[in-house]
């Protein structure tokens, strides 16, 4: 696990449960050849059964060219078979293969040394990959031609903008025993590196780089609840949004997944309106996750996940809530390409062959978007 590392040790710490993160970019608009539909077949037998009571919900979904009478078939539950799937692109945001970042603008770029590579990520010409040193970690900053530029030390997370010309990042200390430390410093960097010191707080996830503005979610006691901050940069403090608890993810559209209630027996994710609030919808079948750059669909996960990979991924019309279209398998990150598609990193269990697999949110088509092999693999912020 990558960056959905800190999100999990959070939930876990609450609920002793994982959780999960997200990322996403802009890319080609192709969709999964129609040969991979049949790969990943609906669970259900009969297509016209609806499989749940409630029906699909979406302008994405394609119109038949000619009148149905029959019943509307309900929201599509698919199994991902990596072995049948058919090869389609390669994955069009930044990706790690081995210690290689490939895929976005820019050439491949090999990650030096041999520390774990925790995060990578694009940067205009530049690659960013966070790794382990000592008990924590530091961010390279490498030049196109695989030189280091700069190591920054402390950083865990990286988040960058849609067209990979701006990324936030969070630097966060330990003690020489491991454990943490209060406070975290939130950096952003384009043509030039600002920073803000938040002290005092816990447990701190970076949620997004959006419409100028960084998100991050935080707790001021170890064990507290989390509210989420927005930081302009260049200003000289975060500010507190105090209506948006625990949250999951933010949107390009000003909305924010929060996880409002949390328990043993059941959890809860709402869809908050940032900065006020105000909740568009809830749902106790998913937790949100995160959000298609247009931030018409929001990307779900389970309600309960393990602390290796989580059994369903899902995406909900973020407008009503409604479920579009949820896969099932073992999936460890799950980042949008664009505003159509997802990857999912699959595999099936520690140790195993994995994939970064490609899905059609309007069809629940998939392909695979790298070979099925093992090594190193990762999804980049």
């Amino acid at each position: 696990m990558r960056h959905t590392n800190r999100r999990l040790v959070i939930i876990v710490a609450a609920i002793a449960v994982a959780a999960v993160a997200t990322g996403g970019a802009l890319a080609y608009r192709q969709g999964p050849r129609t040969a991979a539909t049949a790969d990943a077949a609906p669970l259900s037998s009969s297509p016209t059964t609806p499989m749940t009571t409630e029906p699909t919900k979406t302008s994405a979904t394609p119109k038949p060219s000619t009148p149905s009478t029959s019943t509307p078939a309900g929201p599509v539950k698919t199994k991902i078979d990596l072995q049948k799937l058919t090869t389609g692109r390669a994955p069009q945001v930044a990706y790690l293969a081995g210690r290689t970042i490939r895929g976005g603008a820019g050439g491949d770029v090999k990650v030096p040394g041999n520390a774990q590579i925790q995060e990578v990520a694009r940067l205009r010409s530049s690659a960013l990959a966070v790794v382990t040193k000592g008990y924590g970690t530091e961010m390279l900053t490498i030049d196109s031609g695989g030189k280091v530029t700069r190591r920054t030390p402390d950083v865990t997370q990286i988040a960058t903008t849609e067209d990979s010309t701006a990324a936030a990042y969070v630097a966060t200390q330990l003690k020489d025993t491991g454990e943490d430390l209060p406070g975290a410093t939130v950096y952003a960097e384009s043509d030039s590196i600002h920073k803000v010191t938040v002290p005092g707080i816990w447990n701190t996830t970076l949620l997004g780089y959006l419409n100028g503005k960084v998100y991050f979610d935080a707790s001021t006691t170890q064990e507290g609840t989390s509210t989420l901050y927005e930081w302009t940069p260049g200003q000289p403090a975060a500010t507190l949004v105090k209506p948006i608890p625990k949250a999951m993810a933010v949107s390009s559209v000003g909305t924010a997944g929060s996880l409002t209630t949390l328990s043993d027996q059941n959890s809860c994710s709402s869809l908050l309106t940032v900065p006020t609030g105000k909740r568009l919808w809830r749902t106790c079948d998913y937790q949100i996750v995160g959000f298609t750059p247009d931030g018409a669909t929001a990307i779900a996960g389970p309600i309960y996940q393990d602390g290796y990979g989580n059994g369903i991924a899902a995406v909900l019309d973020a407008k009503k809530g409604t479920l579009l279209h949820e896969w099932s398998g073992v999936f460890r990150q799950w980042v949008p390409e664009d505003d159509e598609h997802l990857l999912l990193l699959a595999d099936t269990g520690e140790g195993t062959a994995a994939s970064i697999v490609r899905c059609t949110i309007s069809t629940g088509a998939c392909e695979l978007a790298t070979p099925l092999a093992k090594g190193e693999l990762l999804i980049g912020a």
